[in-house]
């Protein structure tokens, strides 16, 4: 039976290439001039059955990788050069642009997800720079507009979709393209401004988080390969960002959570956070470490005290451990990485240890005191 066992995935392989080359095409082009035909029919039927067509044509294994979609990245996608003439017209992104616009989640979720996989399309799909420079142009007015608006982003679901959307500018473009597109200081300075929004609601848009602060490591992580005199402004947005996420993680402790609301209980999604924030820390590694140990200090010399005085309420020292737990993970993920754009490597190393002389200094405060006493018990 072994000689033979590959032969079904073979067969079925060479099955949907064939309907991938003969098929696939014409049926995109069709649920499109049905989207056109119907969109002032916002009651119909057969607009939601053509939306789910558009996203599952988008949505074809079209090299055979079988990706998981679990893991919410699905890298480049692979289209067919053949697809390239309804791909560089205008009107094909537009369209799932207004049907975001016009429609309600769940319809306007899958307008968003069929943007998420055209804004995931392979550079060398297009004719030339200037027509991926278009396409990109497009992509990012139609974002900027749905941020000027709030259209549709009360919906958890078009939030966390639309996050996603934001998140494939990380993957698919350079900083150096973003920056050369005309209102790239908007589009900037609206996103920035809904990360900081999207960071103070960290119960609602905790799992959205991720896509954003992905999109902002990217960006950093560009800088030193930036060419010409375009602006990144990434100077004036990125320590608010910083800033930004810090605080969010305190005002989750100081709000109070069920253990399921915990998100330092949450080990996957902890780690999705913190694999992205360093990055951001070391942009401007200087004021991001004094950040942190300025308000570090503080909630030690609070902790100190209490194991001085061995006096302390329960809930008053849960909130201030769980704030000092934060900062002990930001810290630990901040010296995984070593990579600066602001700074000398000495420079860093010397900030590597301040930082670390504050988790250190805390070790020796939970060794003594009340506080020895309430981890025996």
């Amino acid at each position: 039976m072994r000689p033979n066992s590959g032969l079904p995935s073979t067969n079925h392989r060479r099955v949907a290439c064939s309907f991938r080359d003969q098929s696939l095409f014409q049926i995109f082009q069709i649920s499109l001039t049905s989207l056109s035909q119907l969109k002032n029919d916002v009651t119909s039927r057969l607009q939601e059955l053509a939306l789910s067509l558009s996203l599952k044509c988008l949505s074809f294994d079209f090299v055979g990788t079988s990706i998981d979609e679990s893991s919410e990245e699905f890298g480049t996608i692979q289209i067919p050069s053949s697809w390239r003439p309804v791909l560089e017209d205008p009107s094909t992104l537009q369209i799932f642009f207004d049907y975001y616009a016009i429609t309600t989640s769940p319809r306007s979720k899958e307008a968003l997800e069929c943007l998420v996989r055209l804004a995931s399309v392979r550079r060398s799909l297009f004719t030339n720079d200037a027509a991926r420079s278009k396409f990109l142009a497009h992509l990012m007015t139609g974002t900027k507009e749905i941020l000027q608006t709030g259209r549709g982003l009360a919906d958890h679901d078009n939030y966390h979709e639309y996050c996603r959307l934001l998140g494939r500018f990380r993957v698919n473009y350079q900083l150096s393209e973003l920056v050369n597109v005309e209102g790239y200081s908007d589009w900037i300075q609206l996103v920035a401004e809904f990360t900081l929004k999207s960071l103070q609601s960290w119960q609602w848009a905790s799992s959205s988080v991720y896509y954003l602060l992905g999109l902002w490591s990217r960006l950093v992580t560009s800088v030193p390969y930036l060419k010409g005199e375009a602006p990144s402004l990434l100077d004036e947005f990125v320590p608010k960002i910083t800033e930004g996420f810090i605080t969010s993680r305190f005002n989750s402790v100081q709000d109070g959570f069920t253990d399921d609301e915990d998100p330092l209980d949450n080990v996957e999604l902890l780690q999705d956070q913190l694999d992205c924030f360093p990055y951001l820390c070391r942009f401007q590694y200087q004021s991001s470490s004094f950040y942190i140990i300025n308000t570090m200090e503080p909630i030690l010399q609070s902790y100190t005290e209490r194991a001085r005085l061995q006096t302390a309420d329960n809930n008053e020292l849960a909130v201030i451990e769980a704030k000092l737990s934060w900062i002990v993970h930001i810290i630990a993920a901040i010296l995984k990485i070593k990579q600066s754009t602001g700074c000398s490597v000495e420079s860093q190393e010397v900030l590597d240890a301040e930082l670390s002389a504050r988790v250190l200094q805390l070790i020796n405060v939970t060794d003594s005191g009340l506080h020895s006493q309430v981890y025996q018990q």
